[in-house]
């Protein structure tokens, strides 16, 4: 296997995961808020839309259909 066809299969896996939960919503460690003495932990939620997992869907389909052509 090249690196295009497993770049492929990778994008088509991922477009298949995120549209099949309709978006992946995953949080991220924050900054620490520090207030009065308190310690404060904060997280960043981050959403992965359906139109990304589409388009990955769509890209790895193009990279494993296209050949290109050599001179």
């Amino acid at each position: 296997m090249n690196t295009k066809t497993v770049v492929a299969v990778v994008l088509i896996a991922l477009g298949v995961v995120v549209l099949a939960y309709s978006g992946i919503t995953f949080k991220t460690p924050g900054k620490p808020v520090e207030f009065l003495g308190l310690h404060i932990e904060t997280t960043d939620s981050h959403f992965i839309p359906p139109v990304v997992g589409a388009l990955a869907l769509v890209g790895g389909i193009v990279l494993l259909v296209v050949n290109p052509k050599r001179a």
